[in-house]
């Protein structure tokens, strides 16, 4: 398993970008590394789903400071990560990385793995429940059947 602060920098070496937007790449590196390798978690950190979508709490102090500001670019040793995590997140970059974090908050909200870990809370509503590996294994990796299906 890799650190979810390196995940967070190599999205940082890409580009400048706000801490919405950190947080929901690396919740999509975990989901879609979750549903790519049979559940097996990228990093072991919980993801929460919070009312503006999912979080990883240990991550969240780190850049919290920046509030709604982007964070600068910044270089990283991508050679820390083995190839298949470095696959998956270039995957995610590609596919995620022209969104905004609005853009990527309404995205999580209209999927699966974030709208059953918030049961019947109410959209302004404080919640930590976490968003398993399984049920992002389960919901992305149907999406990447159909795709395959195509």
């Amino acid at each position: 398993m890799v650190k979810v602060q390196d995940i967070a920098k190599w999205f940082l070496s890409q580009d400048s970008m706000t801490h919405k937007k950190i947080q929901k790449l690396c919740y999509y590196a975990q989901a879609w590394y979750c549903a790519l390798y049979d559940g097996t978690p990228l990093f072991e950190d919980q993801i929460e789903a919070w009312v503006h979508g999912p979080v990883i709490p240990s991550l969240y102090p780190l850049y919290a400071d920046y509030k709604w500001n982007s964070i600068p670019k910044r270089d990283f040793d991508e050679s820390v990560f083995p190839q298949k995590v470095l696959d998956v997140l270039h995957a995610v970059y590609t596919t995620y990385g022209e969104f905004t974090g609005d853009q990527l908050e309404a995205l999580t909200h209209s999927e699966t793995p974030w709208q059953t870990a918030r049961k019947n809370s109410k959209p302004w509503e404080i919640s930590t429940e976490v968003i398993s590996c399984d049920s992002m294994r389960s919901y992305y990796g149907s999406k990447y059947e159909q795709a395959q299906n195509d």
